[in-house]
């Protein structure tokens, strides 16, 4: 479409055992039109081989044969379909409690989680996870979709009611704010399409919600500039420091500080993609040349303006624990923070003895070395980082920075 620029919205599904979740996505795939021929014609004949009449749209979402031979869905797929208004990358995360760790995963980049509840149970334990995880992995877009509304007679005050509850567990837990959409997924209610059955709701069908959503608001680009370095090129005596800009501005002429060894420099060029620059933008890859010969390596970090990042060795954080080892005061790992990779020590868990898989938890880790860190509300970027064992390399723990 010539002169027109069709953004991307990353989000994220998330819904209890049962929900409906395969069903929804399915749905939103298939009423968007965003099923080729023969996919939907293999749901179909699978359907069929079931005994069922209509196309059993989970299966559409429902990943490797194995997961379908037990009626669940394990891992997190990702899945990728457009309307004429946006493109979609879809993270479809399991909602068993034990794969708390791939709904971290899958919402971690998200800008938005759909978090999906029965209507006919209302708000349960896992729901309160799933939002905990949203309210911990600061997703700026919470949707509430409140699916098989058809198997409570489209009843608004059955509606109504798990929203005031859901209300409650938000202001709990501090979600920026929430949506709430009343679907049946099975029957196609409110998903792409608005109802005619739930006349007295008056807000947009989910796909509609989703298209016009905000997203890419410049948080990135609008927050202070920081710039961990990647690599350092080196042409005869010239050297240029590669990496991708993950927040903020950088021009040529600005004054710069080097984490963490404090030492002042200014820009002389920017590059992208060859081309000099004398502008660069979050989320931008590019490389920059300095006045002075400095001492910067990889996992340095430039930073410009306003609003220095907080150099400590003592690192606070809320987690989930990934791996199936427990985490335990005491143990020595890696903390890898944006290219920084440093020896740490874990000296607490919150009053915890262990952190076993799919906990979330706080955590306290001594660093080897200073790391120049951002609060994880103000960067999701500058404010994360995993924990490695430092035997085999496996990611432990993924951590959200504290720092107040």
């Amino acid at each position: 479409m010539t002169g027109t620029t069709i953004d991307t919205l990353r989000f994220a599904t998330a819904g209890s055992v049962d929900d409906g979740k395969s069903t929804l996505v399915g749905r939103l795939l298939h009423d968007s039109k965003s099923v080729l021929a023969d996919q939907l014609e293999a749901v179909e004949h699978a359907s069929r081989n079931r005994g069922q009449e209509a196309p059993d749209l989970a299966l559409l979402t429902d990943g490797l044969r194995a997961e379908r031979e037990q009626g669940i869905t394990i891992d997190v797929a990702y899945r990728y379909f457009a309307t004429p208004k946006r493109r979609f990358i879809l993270a479809d995360t399991p909602g068993h409690v034990q794969y708390t760790r791939n709904m971290v995963t899958g919402a971690s980049t998200a800008e938005l989680a759909i978090v999906l509840v029965d209507a006919r149970n209302g708000v349960v334990e896992q729901t309160r996870r799933h939002a905990a995880v949203a309210g911990l992995l600061r997703v700026p877009h919470v949707v509430l979709a409140v699916n098989k509304m058809d198997l409570v007679g489209y009843e608004e005050q059955v509606f109504e009611h798990i929203v005031e509850d859901f209300a409650g567990l938000a202001a709990e837990l501090k979600l920026p704010g929430f949506t709430p959409i009343p679907v049946s997924a099975l029957v196609g209610d409110n998903v792409v399409d608005r109802s005619a059955r739930m006349d007295w709701y008056a807000g947009p069908a989910l796909l509609e919600f989703l298209e016009n959503v905000p997203v890419g608001t410049g948080a990135d680009a609008e927050a202070p500039a920081r710039f961990p370095v990647q690599y350092v090129i080196r042409h005869g005596e010239v050297r240029y420091y590669a990496g991708q800009l993950v927040s903020g501005e950088l021009r040529v002429g600005d004054r710069v500080v080097v984490h963490p060894s404090g030492e002042t420099s200014e820009i002389t060029g920017i590059d992208a993609l060859g081309v000099p620059q004398e502008t660069a933008h979050a989320p931008q890859s590019i490389s920059v040349r300095l006045a002075d010969q400095r001492d910067i390596s990889r996992g340095d970090m430039i930073t410009a303006g306003t609003g220095s990042p907080m150099l400590t060795q003592d690192v606070r954080a809320a987690v989930c624990h990934l791996a199936d080892r427990p985490l335990r005061v005491g143990d020595r790992v890696l903390l890898r923070h944006t290219t920084r990779t440093v020896k740490a020590i874990v000296k607490d868990l919150g009053g915890a003895a262990e952190l076993t898989a799919n906990d979330l938890g706080r955590v306290t880790v001594r660093t080897a070395e200073p790391l120049a860190l951002d609060d994880y509300a103000v960067s999701r970027r500058t404010g994360a980082f995993i924990l490695i064992d430092p035997a085999d390399g496996a990611t432990l723990t993924a951590g959200m920075v504290e720092l107040s």
